[in-house]
């Protein structure tokens, strides 16, 4: 695909914690910058956890998120191509934001080509060697029939748990998470530096450590991630082939 404006990538925002007042306040930061972007983004990826906790219901979705959904609706129906990868505490997303917002929902990484550069993106959670006890964790969260008993729990008790439990145990972002490891500690640089073995990527762009990071993975090959938007503010832009790594600053 050939692109003439430019593309946009943000994650980990986790819309909803620690508190809703708080919450409120980077959803009002990250709508300016939507409103600021939209008059010259062709393509906007959501690289997972915009919200601290997301689960769909048949008939009911959480509370809240009004304007950062608002938002994403007058840019998708605008034009403007917005996809969106599902995160660690958004994995319950089914169909919403795809019948609601016409946004493309994935669960996996994905490969994209703009203007003949490859990326492969995605939110990052899992991928590479190690976090063994996540990756157990996850193939129950995410299993059928987890889902299915979790659904028979009434809405304002299952939301309100998932969201006691994620601000309990400091999952919106706790202090071992944003420490750089070094690259050889990195998973997701091994990742990266794994798949370059099967093919090649100009650039590797995902979510999760909440860390802004830009680390060369090879000669021509970078692995980006976007950081979040609770301690950084920060975004990738590809603009004139080029990707760079920025900060919003209001």
């Amino acid at each position: 695909m050939n692109i003439s404006k430019k593309i946009y990538f943000a994650s980990d925002q986790h819309f909803g914690a620690p508190t809703i007042k708080q919450s409120k306040i980077r959803e009002q930061q990250f709508v300016k910058w939507l409103d600021i972007i939209k008059n010259d983004a062709e393509v906007i990826f959501l690289l997972g956890d915009l919200f601290d906790f997301w689960f769909e219901y048949k008939k009911a979705v959480p509370k809240g998120f009004v304007r950062v959904l608002g938002k994403l609706a007058e840019l998708r129906d605008s034009g403007i191509q917005i996809h969106f990868f599902v995160g660690n505490h958004d994995l319950w997303m089914c169909d919403y934001f795809e019948t609601e917002l016409n946004i493309p929902t994935y669960h996996k990484p994905k490969e994209f080509t703009f203007n003949n550069k490859t990326f492969l993106i995605g939110h990052g959670d899992g991928l590479g060697p190690g976090d063994n006890g996540y990756k157990r964790m996850k193939k129950v969260f995410t299993n059928p029939i987890s889902k299915w008993f979790y659904r028979w729990l009434h809405p304002d008790i299952g939301i309100r748990l998932a969201q006691y439990l994620s601000v309990k145990n400091k999952l919106i972002s706790g202090e071992e998470d944003v420490k750089f490891l070094g690259e050889e500690n990195e998973w997701l640089v091994q990742y990266c530096k794994k798949k370059l073995t099967e093919k090649h990527y100009d650039y590797f762009i995902f979510g999760h450590r909440h860390l802004p990071l830009e680390i060369a993975v090879s000669e021509n090959s970078k692995y980006i991630n976007t950081g979040d938007w609770i301690t950084h503010y920060t975004f990738a832009k590809f603009e004139d082939n080029k990707l760079s790594l920025e900060n919003f600053k209001n």
